[in-house]
């Protein structure tokens, strides 16, 4: 299960990669077009704005993967050990709860309703429902990380593989770095 984990991950990482260099060529190339040609093109800022659409939310489900995603944990940092565990294990089922119901269902809804109704951008002529397809694949993907640690919660615990970050104090910045931070 883990290497079909990782191997999700590399594939979404890869994606994110091709469509940021996609997206820095077609913003190169509006740029050039506009000061350079004298010819503004007319179809760089929308697909700009469709490139980073799919950047934002396929990279929001690899920082989900990295476990680099924000979190306020201040209070949870100051509980005991199990309640922290059990915490944890809250937000996880709150993650794939919201997920499910927004990014999943709602997105599914939003792509079937746009691709129904015939609705194409104005200057690539693309459908929307393919522009929005990112919602619901990004959903499946933050599910999907979200299930595994959920499960490295429940079966492996927090000792394995920490969910969430220590505390940090201002006393163990400094010693680690010889200077008030």
């Amino acid at each position: 299960m883990r290497a079909l984990i990782q191997h999700f991950t590399r594939l979404l990482e890869g994606a994110v990669i091709v469509i940021m260099a996609a997206l820095v060529l077609d913003v190169l190339w509006g740029v050039v077009s506009r000061f350079v040609l004298a010819e503004p093109s007319r179809w760089t800022e929308e697909l700009a704005t469709f490139l980073l659409t799919w950047v934002a939310l396929l990279g929001a489900a690899v920082g989900f993967s990295r476990q680099q995603h924000l979190g306020v944990d201040i209070l949870v940092n100051q509980l005991h050990p199990d309640a922290h565990r059990l915490m944890a294990i809250i937000v996880q089922c709150l993650i794939i709860f919201f997920t499910a119901s927004v990014m999943i269902w709602g997105g599914y809804v939003l792509v079937s309703e746009t691709l129904r109704a015939g609705q194409t951008t104005p200057a690539l002529g693309i459908r929307m429902g393919f522009v929005y397809l990112a919602v619901p694949i990004s959903g499946l993907f933050i599910v999907l990380f979200s299930l595994e640690q959920l499960y490295d919660l429940t079966i492996h615990g927090l000792a394995q593989k920490s969910l969430i970050a220590p505390p940090v104090s201002a006393s163990s910045v400094i010693e680690s770095t010889g200077k008030p931070s």
